[in-house]
């Protein structure tokens, strides 16, 4: 929750605390960011009128970063205009200003709904049911009776039931960041209640398992039991569908340009000779203008920029001197020329990792070859430093373990700005991992996180977590915003 109003904010804190709801608060839109950036959100309550960064900004700002979390606005004015630009800000839906806590948790209750519209209403697993609206929880039809901390723990499980938790993500997950961190015990206890009390009702005493050295999560069901629904395949199969379709489009483009070329050096020969007419000329500035938008799609960018050229002689010039002539001749031949090349194909996206651990970096190595994605590797900060600028990568993962100033680079490379008379330096995303973690000094953890976001730093990972989830994140810093359906209609004249 984003709100100034620290005696409303705590009001709406507490009431939805008691709904099995973890709350942070955040009093000005620039800790709501930092906070954004270090902690995982399902949904962000947030104030329009803040200090330092207005709702509407703050809004904005995340949905322009890739962040996909619900976001419902407050607002004190109930004018059909507010309404307007904060729902063209990005936001989900807006609550009025005095509000109903009531009809507030039933919004809020509704959007959750709206974003897990995968989840039934009432989460199974095998003999055990899990209501969430009634917050009741049976196996094979006995009622546990579950502390709060007990039942968010198995709403966790249930809803990611293919993750192993590690114990600082469940801190990240259920309890909120402005309180200090339980200890590791603490996590141990709640673990070992929750199991007792489903052996007690008679689920195996690991129905909840620990994987050593990583975490727990929810032991996989026989497959007759199992009703879960199987993700499908890896994108890399379908990736190289993709792929091969483009291949065999460049080549049937490559097949028919020709005929395109051909109107384009009809019309030279015309213009050369003094009897281009209207018809043939509109009809070569159309050709131009269609290369010019279709062949850089194909992977002859330069291919574009000639036909642009050449659109612009036939367009702007009536009347075309000797010396315009040679000039497009010349255009024509190096077109030509440009099409016998090898299309310019779709680089790999390159991702340094500085880090000295030599386990992790050979996982992240052998993984990376799954995901078609490139890596260097240096070993500490200065070596980093010489090669960056050469290398060019287009996302860091920095080992936080590796030198003490570490945050420094993450500065540098997420704010480069050059002296006078340099060129701009694009910022280089980075990444985080190490193996620090919550339980290690009471706060110190979510401090480290709150320092390296503000350091600029995009995620903070665990060297614990497998390799293949280390460089989803990456993905995900590569690619924001993902389209997961959609519908496509393209309205063009060149087929």
């Amino acid at each position: 929750m984003v709100e100034d109003d620290d005696l409303l904010a705590q009001a709406v804190a507490r009431y939805l605390t008691k709904q099995n709801y973890v709350v942070d608060i955040a009093a000005d839109g620039e800790a709501g960011w930092e906070l954004v950036n270090v902690c995982n959100y399902d949904l962000i309550v947030l104030d329009i009128v803040l200090p330092k960064l207005d709702g509407i900004s703050l809004c904005r700002q995340l949905r322009q970063s890739g962040y996909q979390m619900l976001i419902l606005l407050l607002t004190a004015k109930d004018t059909k205009t507010d309404k307007v630009i904060g729902l063209d800000a990005g936001a989900d839906d807006y609550v009025v200003k005095p509000f109903d806590f009531q009809e507030l948790s039933a919004r809020i209750r509704a959007l959750l709904r709206r974003g897990n519209t995968s989840l039934p209403p009432v989460l199974e697993w095998g003999a055990l049911r899990l209501d969430p609206s009634t917050c009741e929880v049976t196996y094979a039809d006995i009622t546990l009776n579950l502390t709060a901390k007990e039942f968010s723990l198995l709403d966790l499980f249930l809803r990611n039931n293919q993750r192993i938790f590690s114990r600082s993500a469940i801190v990240d997950q259920l309890w909120s960041a402005e309180k200090d961190p339980p200890e590791e015990n603490t996590i141990k206890s709640h673990i070992k209640s929750l199991r007792q009390k489903l052996k007690a009702a008679g689920a195996n005493y690991d129905f909840i398992e620990t994987v050593y050295g990583m975490g727990y999560r929810l032991k996989a069901l026989d497959d007759e039991q199992s009703c879960q629904i199987h993700e499908p395949e890896t994108d890399l199969k379908q990736q190289q569908i993709l792929l091969t379709a483009i291949a065999q489009e460049r080549e049937n483009f490559k097949a028919k340009v020709g005929s395109r070329i051909a109107v384009l050096k009809l019309a030279a020969d015309a213009l050369r000779k003094g009897t281009l007419d209207t018809q043939v000329r509109q009809k070569a500035e159309q050709e131009a203008h269609k290369l010019a938008g279709s062949l850089g799609s194909f992977g002859f960018p330069k291919g574009s920029l000639l036909a642009n050229e050449i659109e612009d002689l036939f367009q702007t010039q009536k009347f075309i001197s000797q010396a315009k002539c040679f000039y497009l001749d010349k255009l024509l031949m190096e077109l030509q020329r440009e099409l016998e090349k090898t299309p310019v194909e779709q680089t790999q996206n390159l991702l340094l990792v500085i880090s000295n651990d030599q386990q992790v970096v050979e996982g992240l190595i052998k993984e990376a070859e799954n995901q078609e994605l490139q890596v260097k590797i240096a070993t500490n900060i200065a070596a980093a430093r010489s090669i960056i600028p050469s290398l060019n990568p287009d996302v860091v993962l920095l080992d936080l373990d590796i030198e003490k100033d570490s945050l420094k680079l993450i500065r540098e490379l997420s704010q480069q700005t050059p002296t006078v008379g340099e060129t701009p330096t694009p910022q280089i995303p980075v990444l985080v991992f190490t193996e620090r973690d919550n339980f290690s000094d009471a706060c110190g953890g979510l401090r480290l996180r709150l320092e390296v976001a503000r350091s600029g730093g995009r995620a903070f990972l665990q060297k614990s977590m497998p390799p293949n989830e280390i460089l989803e994140s990456v993905a995900h810093v590569l690619q924001q915003t993902r389209i997961t359906k959609a519908r496509i209609m393209v309205v063009d004249d060149d087929p």
